[in-house]
């Protein structure tokens, strides 16, 4: 592309971004929802709506936190306690992790960096994406930045954030190994979400060992089998109609523990306070020091949970989750772990099952209920927490096409995806019943807890860096004091490994070669289109007619291009003698902010000269929209050409009394570049006014006939194979990885919900090239299936 095609295509488009914001459009369904639920819960400020948002955060948010006194203290000491002085450094331990990282952490400085009110690990990096140029696929347009929702700023070219920026930019292994730090992250949470519904159940089940000690460990297990099939099966429905049940069953969980403390305490002394002071965690080391140390991958299931309340807090106001921790959590957790251990100070050898021993004799069966149902919501919030990232991976293309399901016609969040839902449910019950130990799941749960934490910490320093600007000092203060605390947690837990910490590396190893080796194939495609592309001198030598005979109808050709014609386009003319009266090239781009308003979702634009009839559509979303391909997207879709052509006519009329050469194209201009507005390549019209009036009228009326002639999806399939002189890493990602999940995968007409009756499938089949003169010399093998 030519310095002056690129000024005429940023000024044109510019101009009809302008005109087109005179208009009204109605927003979409999605957005509103989502930029609602933004406006009503994170900027309403009443007093009784923060407290009643607070409420519900405990049965979303909480769950995975809440539950962690049922199995803690059994981790911490697994060879049983030989001085009930150790309690005390335990608890200690126990209060200033909860004060440090959920609190501190997370409440106080994480949380202020949600991108538009979402939370997580691909919000974080999204975020990053919007303040410098590290995506892998570069499908990026400079329209994009005009979004409301795409929010960045400039930064001083000798600030520490402007350096920090080029050298992300400059080198393509900062980009890959960021990426590859947040699916690490992202494989490690999916682990999580593995290990979390088994600990909490099994412990939770534990208490009928207790009370019925003939009955052996296999009973519990297979209940705790039958929940986890009776769970995963009853995803398909949704919680719409019994989630207003969780946030009361977690608050009466949060009740029941706190006072079940207090009575332990009043029961057992208040020996058991001095773990305030943090006296006591340097006097747990002075005894045995290897003991100690690995206590501390115990100590770290305390903070278990400890993400929801970053990942969910588009849900809820960060007031609300920070009134409910204050007023709820954190009170009821430590006199929970402050009871237990007052107990365990008098009973050293029940730490087996100290939640459970502890508890008084008239309120065992209710508590067991009421664990078990708590364990449960648990369960739920972290399988919905599941698949939410599985869509968010799936929008920025680093997870294999599947189906995902929405459950609730009310809420945007409520989703269900089937394949990931029936693998955590193998996963599960594979955990459980192949351990049968508790000390060894949590050992597992403790390992992703960590990674995710350290994670989060390298991605938010980046973020005081490049977004919030903070000095140096501040950055390396927060990087350094957290990074030490949670390697101190990572060193004590990767010592387990042999004990259950491998589960949750060898998940995540696995989605991370599901999940890079998809975006590494999807990028390779990308390129290959991209160096592949047909120049727009050939298409216009093809004359308005393109060779061949133009039928009624529309073609909706689906491409992964921005700009410029798809190979496969050319492909197709080559091999069919007719080609729809009206051709528009859709691109579904996923961009990285939560949402895209409907009003600048579409970006329409001409290709070629306006007697070809041919359009660009670009379709933009964000990892939190919903695109549903059925009449109602293309209504929208056809109402946004009516609208360009309506508007390209108006500039006709407002540029051609004054025409200069930012509007003229000369030959050299026109190779690559779509035409977009009034002008044709190469010609001016003579006549403005009436005629141009008369002419977008007859376009228009074409465009409605044609559609009611029919519509047809056109959807390219390039299947791609390495060199055979590639390197053994490239051959092994696209031949075998790539090729595989591309099987496993769903159809772009299901992933779309396009009828099968109005759809086209064209093929190709291409040795994957890394330069264009490799493609050039390169032939193509072509399929056609209807």
């Amino acid at each position: 592309m030519t310095a002056k095609g690129e000024k005429n295509e940023a000024n044109e488009n510019g101009r009809l971004w302008a005109l087109d914001q005179q208009f009204d459009q109605p927003m979409d369904i999605e957005a509103e929802c989502v930029r609602s639920q933004i406006d009503e819960q994170v900027h309403h400020r009443k007093p009784s709506s923060l407290v009643l948002l607070a409420f519900q955060s405990l049965g979303i948010v909480y769950g995975d936190l809440g539950t962690s006194p049922l199995y803690v203290f059994y981790n911490i000491f697994p060879d049983g306690i030989k001085d009930p002085e150790d309690v005390v450094g335990a608890l200690s331990f126990i209060i200033y992790s909860l004060a440090l990282i959920p609190l501190v952490k997370y409440l106080f400085i994480v949380s202020r960096a949600t991108d538009n009110g979402q939370g997580g690990t691909f919000a974080l990096y999204s975020l990053l994406c919007r303040h410098a140029k590290i995506r892998t696929i570069s499908n990026q347009d400079h329209t994009d930045e005009r979004l409301r929702t795409y929010s960045t700023s400039t930064v001083h070219e000798k600030s520490f954030a402007a350096k920090t920026k080029r050298w992300l930019e400059s080198h393509s292994y900062t980009k890959n190994g960021l990426l590859v730090l947040v699916i690490v992250g992202s494989s490690m949470l999916i682990g999580d979400g593995v290990i979390i519904p088994c600990i909490s159940v099994v412990s939770a089940l534990n208490g009928i060992k207790l009370s019925h000690p003939q009955m052996s460990q296999e009973v519990a297990m297979g209940v705790a089998v039958v929940i986890f099939i009776a769970l995963f099966w009853l995803q398909r429905f949704g919680t719409e109609k019994i989630s207003w049940l969780f946030a009361p069953i977690i608050l009466i969980w949060f009740i029941s523990i706190g006072g079940i403390g207090i009575f332990n305490i009043l029961k057992y002394g208040s020996r058991a306070l001095k773990a305030f002071s943090p006296v006591y965690m340097y006097r747990a080391f002075n005894g045995n020091h290897k003991d100690a140390w690995l206590s501390l991958g115990g100590v770290m299931l305390s903070i278990a949970g400890s993400e929801a309340l970053f990942a969910d807090i588009s849900n809820f106001s960060v007031a609300a989750i920070q009134i409910a921790f204050f007023l709820v959590v954190l009170p009821c957790l430590i006199l929970s772990y402050s009871g237990q251990a007052a107990y365990l100070m008098e009973h050293s050898d029940r730490v087996n099952d100290a939640f459970y021993s502890s508890i008084p004799d008239n309120l065992y069966w209710a508590m067991m209920v009421v664990a078990t149902a708590a364990a449960i919501v648990a369960c739920q919030t972290t399988i919905s927490a599941t698949f939410s990232l599985v869509k968010q991976a799936l929008a920025l293309d680093c997870f294999p096409r599947v189906k995902i399901v929405h459950t609730s016609k009310k809420s945007s969040t409520e989703i269900y995806i089937p394949e990931v839902n029936w693998i955590l449910m193998v996963l599960c019950i594979a955990v459980t019943v192949g351990f049968k130990n508790q000390i060894h799941i949590g050992n597992a749960s403790g390992t992703a807890v960590v990674v995710v934490t350290l994670v989060t910490t390298f991605l938010v320093t980046l973020i005081m860096i490049l977004v919030w600007r903070c000095h140096w000092v501040f950055v390396l203060i927060f990087a350094a004091f957290f990074f030490l605390i949670e390697g101190t947690y990572f060193s004590s837990i990767i010592l387990k490994f042999n004990e259950g910490g491998w589960v949750p590396l060898a998940i995540a190893a696995c989605c991370f070669i599901t999940m890079y080796g998809w975006h590494y194939g999807r990028q390779k495609c990308y390129e290959f289109e991209m160096h592949g592309k047909v120049s727009m001198a050939w298409l216009v030598g093809l004359g308005p007619s393109l060779g061949l005979v133009r039928v009624p109808g529309i073609g909706l050709v689906y491409t992964k291009l921005v700009s410029g014609v798809p190979h496969i386009f050319s492909h197709f003319i080559t091999n069919l003698p007719a080609i729809h009266s009206i051709v528009i090239f859709i691109c579904i781009k996923y961009l990285p902010v939560c949402t895209v308003p409907q009003e600048e979702r579409f970006l329409v634009r001409r290709i070629g000269p306006k007697d070809f009839h041919m359009f660009r559509c670009v379709a933009r979303y964000g990892y939190k929209d919903l695109h549903k391909k059925d009449d109602d997207f293309e209504s929208r879709l056809f109402e946004s050409i009516y609208r360009h052509v309506r508007l390209d006519s108006l500039m006709d009329m407002d540029c051609y009394s004054d025409i200069d050469d930012e509007f003229s194209l000369d030959e050299n201009d026109a190779g690559d570049e779509d035409v977009v507005g009034p002008v044709s390549v190469g010609t001016v019209p003579a006549s403005p006014g009436r005629s141009r009036n008369l002419e977008a009228e007859q376009e228009l009326e074409l465009l409605r006939s044609c559609r009611d002639a029919g519509v047809v999806h056109i959807l390219g399939n390039t299947l791609v194979a390495a060199r055979e002189d590639s390197h053994w890493c490239k051959r092994i990602a696209i031949d075998y990885v790539y090729a595989l999940l591309r099987k496993l995968s769903r159809e772009n007409s299901v992933l779309f919900n396009i009828p099968r009756e109005s759809s086209l499938n064209v093929g190709q089949e291409q040795d994957l090239q890394f330069s264009r003169m490799q493609q050039l010399k390169s032939g193509y093998l072509s399929y056609l299936s209807l």
